[in-house]
């Protein structure tokens, strides 16, 4: 993971193989446009530092063959190199480069910098939502793209013409003159309360049950699922302590940090919960992966596990269209619904801010705000005496009769 360091002072990060490397741009090639950088190597990161600001030093003052006067192509991927790329994760790196290269580059990149000007940035968002999917195959016929990504090209323009302006190659960034498609609104599926039961009788008899039982009732991401270890249970306390997360990347299963800070946490488990996951240790005690896959001893590729969720849901009749990551939002819903404050919840879930929280699950406040609403309606229709006489309740079904083991909330402190 790369060390963020001061504007024009390079990037510092340690190799696989335990020693450090300084990378520092000296310039562009005024024939490709792209970065021109060179790299130091050191056995320690404060040796490293060092060599890496008397290269610098040793830099300053020496011309490069570049004016300063840029095309948009040729900023863009000077600032992908020197600014973006050394503090970027691997996937992002690829999802930024491939919106550099496929979309703005070659729609807006041969422009002069000084005079892009918003009109051009959004007849490009313009022709994306429309037009812009790359053909893959033949029979290719729909190339528009959603307005998710629109705005992810929004705002990785956005973040390299704002170090056009801190750097005053350009009086204002022109990308706050545009307008980008509104963030999509797509209902969320999860499972009903009432098939979760047959959803884990089918995974029980697939033989993945603690897998999924441990997904709806912590409501893990599922890199982080399958990167657990068996030490990262305390099993008296009943705590799971997510810091790590398995991904995919350039085809190789690898372990990284999560994405962001607030995704490395401490998630309390139900007791069912540690029971199940104790007695699946049991099967493979020599492993300290939590769950190693059956078919490799390692990890489980997150993509997988995926396939396996599909089965399940066919099996148990439920809306095939449920994706694995609905098993979080499926969590997360029926802990609301039990009564766990939603900062509680957002801590849980590893969300920034507890209104994020709010946010995604609005479905499930409105629910509960109209319950609130009804449950004061009965209180004032009581203390008024024109409230009407109540009607005995249905006896409650035993965990035998609905099927499935009860999955209970518990708050974090």
């Amino acid at each position: 993971m790369s060390k963020r360091r001061a504007n024009g002072e390079g990037s510092i990060r340690k190799k696989p193989s335990g020693s450090w490397e300084g990378r520092y741009t000296v310039g562009i090639d005024p024939v490709t446009g792209r970065a021109i950088q060179r790299s130091v190597s050191a056995k320690t990161q404060n040796e490293c530092r060092d060599k890496l600001r008397r290269a610098i030093a040793d830099n300053r003052g020496v011309s490069t063959s570049h004016t300063g006067d840029y095309t948009v192509g040729e900023w863009c991927r000077l600032w992908f190199e020197t600014y973006s790329k050394p503090n970027l994760r691997p996937n992002t790196v690829r999802n930024y480069a491939n919106v550099l290269e496929q979309h703005i580059i070659p729609a807006i990149g041969s422009i002069k910098l000084r005079l892009l000007m918003p009109i051009h940035i959004q007849q490009m968002y313009n022709d994306i939502r429309h037009h812009g999917r790359v053909k893959r195959g033949k029979k290719m016929e729909d190339f528009t793209l959603s307005g998710g990504f629109v705005r992810r090209t929004h705002m990785v323009l956005h973040s390299c013409l704002q170090q056009a302006v801190k750097e005053r190659l350009i009086p204002y960034n022109p990308c706050d003159g545009c307008r980008i498609p509104k963030k999509d609104k797509t209902e969320m599926k999860i499972i009903p309360p009432e098939q979760v039961g047959a959803y884990l009788r089918e995974a029980e008899a697939y033989g993945v049950l603690p897998i999924f039982y441990l997904e709806l009732t912590s409501g893990l991401r599922r890199g982080e699922l399958v990167g657990l270890l068996w030490e990262d249970l305390d099993v008296q306390s009943r705590i799971l302590s997510v810091d790590k997360q398995v991904t995919r990347i350039d085809g190789v299963l690898t372990v990284t940090v999560p994405k962001t800070e607030n995704s490395i946490r401490k998630v309390a488990i139900p007791q069912q919960a540690v029971d199940i996951l104790v007695a699946e240790h049991e099967k493979h005690p020599d492993s300290p992966i939590m769950f190693p896959s059956p078919k490799t001893g390692t990890y489980w590729s997150p993509d997988a596990l995926g396939r396996v969720h599909k089965k399940l849901l066919k099996s148990a009749g439920i809306d095939i269209g449920v994706r694995f990551h609905d098993l979080r939002h499926t969590f997360a819903t029926m802990a609301m619904q039990s009564g766990v404050d939603v900062k509680t919840l957002s801590s849980m879930l590893g969300h920034y801010s507890a209104g994020f929280t709010l946010d995604t699950y609005t479905h499930v406040t409105n629910r509960m705000q109209q319950s609130a609403a009804d449950k004061v309606g009965g209180f004032m229709a009581e203390v008024t005496g024109t409230a009407p006489a109540p009607e005995p309740p249905d006896p409650e079904p035993t965990a035998a009769e609905s099927g499935c083991k009860i999955i209970q909330f518990e708050r974090v402190g």
